[in-house]
C-alpha cells in the first residue's frame, strides 16, 4: 500500500471534467511555473499556511482506502450528476501508485486525470490504465521558453502526449493563457500544429489568466515575482486553431 499527500478535496466542482465532480488535489509538482495558482501544491510535504485568519496545515497523508472511502460516500450522487472524480495537483503523476491504488477501490466512478504531462512513461501508463479522461496541459512549445518559465524541459511532456494519443484514452488539451508568455500567436500556432490530428483529442481549452494567482504566496512564505506584465490584455486568438480545423474554446 502506498500512502499519498493531499492538500485539498473540492466537492461539487464543475470545471474539472464532465458533470459534477469531486477534485482531489495531490501535493508535489516537478514544475515551477511562474504563474502557478497553487503554491501550496508545489512541495510534496505538508506545510504551514499563515494568514490573517490564522494558521493551517496544507497537506495531509491518506492511505488509498481512506481516500476511496471518502469518495465512495459520494459515488451515487456523482453518478446521478454524470460526474466523477478528478485527480489534480500539484502533479498527480508524482504520486502515481497512490492514485492507481485509490482508483482501484472506487465504486464505478468516472476518473479524470488533470496533469502537466511531466512524468515517467511508467507512471503515466500506470494511471492511464485506470483513467476515463485526461486533461493535459500544454504551456509552451519552444523548449528554451518552457525551461525559462517552468524550470523543466518539455521533451518528456511531448513524449507523453504522443503516448496518450496512442492509448485510446480521450483527452482535452488545456492551455493556460499567460499574457505575453503563452498567449502569443507563435506559441498558440505551435500548439495547434502539435496537437492537430492527434487520435483521441476532444478539443483545446484556452484558460484565461487569473490575476489573483499571487494571492497565496505570502501565506505559504513564498515570494511572488512574475517576470511578465500581468495587466497586459490577453491574446485570445482562436483563429490559429480554427485554420487547422482544431476544435477550440475559451473557458
Amino acid at each position: 500500500m502506498t500512502n499519498g499527500v493531499i492538500f485539498d478535496i473540492k466537492e461539487f466542482a464543475l470545471h474539472d471534467g464532465p458533470g459534477v465532480r469531486t477534485t482531489v488535489f495531490l501535493k508535489g509538482c516537478p514544475l515551477r511555473c511562474a504563474w502557478c495558482h497553487n503554491p501550496e501544491g508545489i512541495s510534496p510535504q505538508p506545510q504551514t499556511m499563515r494568514s490573517l485568519r490564522g494558521e493551517r496545515i496544507a497537506g495531509r497523508e491518506f492511505a488509498p482506502h481512506e481516500l476511496a472511502r471518502i469518495l465512495n460516500r459520494q459515488a451515487a450522487a456523482l453518478r446521478a450528476c454524470e460526474g466523477g472524480v478528478t485527480f489534480s495537483g500539484g502533479e498527480p503523476l508524482m504520486q502515481a501508485d497512490f492514485v492507481a491504488e485509490t482508483v482501484d477501490l472506487l465504486d464505478d466512478l468516472h476518473v479524470t486525470l488533470d496533469t502537466s504531462g511531466y512524468a515517467s512513461e511508467r507512471d503515466l501508463r500506470t494511471v492511464l490504465a485506470r483513467t476515463d479522461l485526461v486533461y493535459f496541459d500544454l504551456k509552451l512549445i519552444d523548449a528554451a521558453a518552457h525551461r525559462r518559465y517552468t524550470g523543466v524541459d518539455n521533451a518528456p511532456i511531448l513524449r507523453n502526449l504522443r503516448i496518450l494519443a496512442g492509448s485510446g484514452v480521450p483527452f482535452v488539451i488545456r492551455v493556460p493563457l499567460v499574457p505575453g508568455v503563452t498567449d502569443t500567436d507563435e506559441n498558440l500556432a505551435a500548439i495547434a500544429r502539435t496537437v492537430r490530428g492527434l487520435p483521441g483529442m476532444q478539443r483545446v481549452d484556452l484558460l484565461p489568466y487569473n490575476q489573483a494567482a499571487g494571492g497565496k504566496y505570502a501565506a505559504a512564505g513564498m515570494a511572488w515575482r512574475p517576470d511578465y506584465d500581468e495587466t497586459r490584455p490577453l491574446n485570445l486568438n482562436t483563429a490559429v486553431f480554427e485554420t487547422l480545423q482544431v476544435k477550440v474554446r475559451v473557458q
